[in-house]
């Protein structure tokens, strides 16, 4: 897809975020990233460097300190995640993302729980996404595999029609088969419409599906650019992708 060169009409646009868990230390240190309507963004670089600490700030979920998030030109910084969802923003954190007693039906009600008139629209435009979801509805969320259990935690993260999908390491713990259908189904849900901004432990896989990319180190932003341009930039090839890539 197109992009512009600058944040000047993003759709989700973070400036100079400082944010950390504990009083007097940050994780992220002065972060910057914005996201066009459709894009598909991702966001690499070692372990530490603050990239699922960002996903979290832009989420409401870890105190923003200085700088500022908006979503639409609106600022949305600090903001609980419940009115976040209800302004068109999902998330799907790295761990824990189901609820492993109740059914894939039942997650999924869950992710409607803000307007449960919308379930049975929105049922249906999931499991078109994800069939399986729709044959084995009735199945237990902890009874499936990692891949399955992501594809329901994607689905149920859709359930609100969101504009901005949130996406923390989805090929984690997950082979290589079922890494690549991942990143297959996070580039159909960008194709729907959806912008996705996607943390990736698996960087040179994650830079050949994204628009554009950042790669964090040491909660700021070390380069950013297309994912193409990243992933042949030879600086990023021999500090990033050597020891990135071994992680898959």
């Amino acid at each position: 897809m197109a992009t512009t060169p600058s944040s000047a009409t993003a759709l989700v646009d973070a400036k100079d975020l400082v944010a950390g868990y504990l009083p007097g230390i940050n994780i992220l240190n002065g972060c910057n990233l914005y996201a066009n309507k459709g894009e598909l963004v991702g966001i690499i670089g070692p372990n530490g460097a603050g990239k699922s600490t960002l996903l979290k700030a832009l989420f409401g979920l870890v105190k923003v300190r200085e700088g500022q998030v908006t979503l639409n030109g609106e600022t949305i910084t600090n903001m609980r995640a419940d009115e976040l969802v209800s302004r068109g923003i999902g998330f799907v954190p790295q761990s824990n993302n189901v609820f492993p007693s109740l059914t894939i039906e039942e997650n999924l009600q869950m992710g409607a729980f803000q307007a449960p008139a919308l379930f049975n629209e929105r049922f249906d435009f999931v499991v078109n996404l994800f069939p399986t979801l729709g044959t084995r509805r009735k199945q237990r969320a902890g009874s499936l595999s990692g891949g399955e259990r992501q594809m329901v935690a994607m689905g149920r993260a859709l359930m609100m029609n969101p504009s901005v999908l949130l996406l923390d390491e989805p090929s984690a713990g997950l082979s290589p088969a079922l890494q690549d259908e991942v990143f297959v189904r996070v580039r159909e849900i960008n194709k729907i419409g959806v912008t996705v901004i996607m943390v990736e432990q698996n960087a040179r896989r994650c830079l050949q599906i994204v628009d554009r990319g950042y790669v964090l180190d040491q909660g700021t932003n070390a380069y950013e650019g297309t994912g193409k341009s990243l992933s042949t930039d030879p600086k990023v090839i021999e500090l990033y992708l050597g020891t990135l890539a071994q992680q898959k």
